[in-house]
């Protein structure tokens, strides 16, 4: 709920902060004495759009702050946005939407003293308090929110949610199928292309890391003749009496005869010598053959660069790297493939967009029906609250209009209604009378209110034009709606008034300049208040004693 309200330099408020509590708040007070300030504050701490002449004249900027106490922050959808922003609150912490606005138009929003844009200032408001009047073109007379309104009412939000997983399903079928036509359709008209692609392809076969390899032979076989120079002194020097080979057997023959007197000493000298040989015989051997591979045809070196040229032609001629070219094989050969199992492909596909179309249809079927039956109940719940506020000439009804399939279904509400029987059903939004139109409203949130839901409920002007019975029973509602949520009301009306349990009393003061001032009344202080918005500023014994009377119905 919001518990307290801190306003600085907005409008004729210099200075005040108010202190709310559960149930019925009613705010009072003549005409002009700045009844429409505390709303506009409101408005300016909830993110709504900010106008500069809200600073007060002569300051460089004003400044709102709404605290709420929020039970279980955690679950609240408040909550969700605090995390996707990254701003952390302890649980059991209040939470504090502030907004400063300065003398040129621009503000500035904060979260708990976070910095955040005005829209998530504004969603996260949006979750903690509703506004309702005559000019409510954001809640109940926004036609596009009417169909939500309905299903939460009905309890239909799981079917939706079913729906639109259906209706995406549909839509990722639809959208396959379409691509499927395409990429055949292309194919088609490419064929012969991609079979002579497909044929150089596999004609060449290339090869992944051939390109490398070629490239390091081709640098090996260009400098044949310096390389096999090398290999041969490497082997004039390891090999034949001369080299370390001799060397090593004549230190070998030595050894023999030193090991037949003294074995045990020379025994390791001579295994290591044994392993020397074995070594320098091996790389005598590796030599060797590197040499007649390198020599062994004048003519490698020619089908090396003939095939690695081919290779770096072919990728240049498909714009990919050589590497890439057993895959574009590969991918060529899926696509030709794919021509001959299209028309089997087109089948299944054409198959399951019939399977999806036919879930989204029955669901959508489901839904329409259960409207129907919730838009019924809607509307005998709302006709129900009519005639105490003195609209039992009207009516009221839940127009379902058909559209096209989307995720929320195949057709769109309007809430619509008949103030006399002569009269044809119209948009809710159409009516002329404000009275009419605030009591249609009221009706309608008391209907439609649900506990769990906006913790705190604001009417503005939803008992003008009104009086007697009709504003008592205006007041009744409100009170029932206190009951449920945190409810807060600005009211000419004496009988709303009564119903309060708690009143605020608005009033200008000072003399060089003229201020609004706030005061929370005791019991005492609301008999006077209820009987000067019975009898006006002669307050009679008379007066008080009808306040009392109205105080002690409420």
């Amino acid at each position: 709920m919001l518990a307290s309200l801190s306003i600085r330099n907005i409008v004729l408020i210099e200075s005040l902060d108010i202190e709310f509590s559960p149930g019925l708040c009613v705010f009072s007070g003549e005409t002009g004495a700045g009844k429409s300030i505390l709303l506009d504050a409101i408005g300016l701490a909830a993110g709504r759009r900010a106008d500069s002449a809200l600073v007060r004249a002569g300051c460089q900027r004003g400044e709102v702050s709404a605290l709420f106490e929020i039970a279980d922050l955690a679950r609240h959808p408040a909550g969700a946005i605090l995390r996707e922003q990254d701003i952390g609150i302890e649980e059991g912490e209040a939470l504090i939407l502030r907004r400063v606005l300065g003398a040129d138009g621009k503000s500035r929003a904060y979260v708990n003293g976070q910095p955040v844009s005005v829209s998530v200032l504004r969603q996260i408001a949006d979750c903690l308090l509703e506004v309702t009047g005559q000019h409510d073109a954001a809640g109940l007379l926004r036609e596009a929110g009417h169909l939500d309104m309905l299903d939460d009412y009905g309890a239909l939000r799981p079917l939706r949610l079913k729906l639109r997983e259906a209706y995406r399903n549909w839509q990722d079928a639809v959208a396959e199928l379409d691509q499927a036509k395409a990429a055949l359709e292309k194919d088609r008209a490419e064929e012969d292309y991609l079979r002579h692609v497909l044929a150089e392809l596999e004609d060449l076969a290339p090869e992944e890391g051939e390109e490398e390899r070629l490239a390091r032979q081709r640098q090996t076989l260009m400098n044949a003749e310096k390389i096999i120079a090398a290999l041969n002194e490497a082997l004039q020097a390891l090999g034949g009496d001369n080299g370390v080979g001799g060397a090593l057997r004549i230190a070998q023959r030595a050894l023999e005869k030193a090991a037949r007197m003294d074995d045990e000493r020379f025994s390791p000298l001579l295994d290591g010598l044994d392993r020397a040989i074995v070594e320098i015989d091996e790389s005598l051997a590796a030599i060797e053959a590197a040499g007649r591979e390198i020599d062994a045809d004048g003519h490698t070196l020619d089908r090396v660069e003939e095939r690695l040229f081919a290779l770096r032609a072919l990728g240049r001629k498909h714009q990919c790297a050589v590497d890439d070219l057993p895959a574009l094989q590969q991918r060529i050969g899926e696509r030709l493939a794919a021509l001959e199992h299209g028309a089997e492909d087109l089948t299944r596909l054409q198959e399951k967009l019939k399977q999806a179309q036919a879930a989204y249809d029955r669901l959508a079927g489901e839904l329409s029906a259960a409207r129907q039956k919730a838009a019924g109940d809607l509307a005998a719940a709302v006709q129900k609250e009519l005639p105490p506020l003195r609209l039992e000439k009207a009516a009221f009804r839940v127009e379902l209009q058909p559209c096209d399939p989307s995720p929320s279904g195949r057709e769109r509400a309007c809430f619509q209604v008949r103030t006399n029987p002569g009269a044809g059903f119209a948009p809710l939004a159409r009516i002329a009378s404000g009275g009419e139109l605030s009591r249609f409203l009221l009706a309608l949130k008391v209907v439609l209110s649900r506990p769990g839901e906006t913790a705190t409920l604001i009417f503005d002007e939803v008992d003008a034009g009104i009086g007697g019975a009709t504003a008592m029973a205006v007041g009744e509602r409100l009170r029932r709606l206190a009951e449920r949520f945190q409810v807060m009301v600005v009211t000419h009306s004496p009988q709303v008034a009564a119903q309060a349990d708690r009143h605020f009393s608005i009033r200008k003061t000072g003399e060089e300049q003229v201020l609004s001032h706030v005061d929370c009344l005791d019991d005492a202080g609301r008999l006077e208040e209820v009987a000067r918005m019975l009898a006006g500023n002669a307050i009679t014994d008379e007066a008080r004693a009808a306040a009392a009377a109205l105080m002690k119905t409420g």
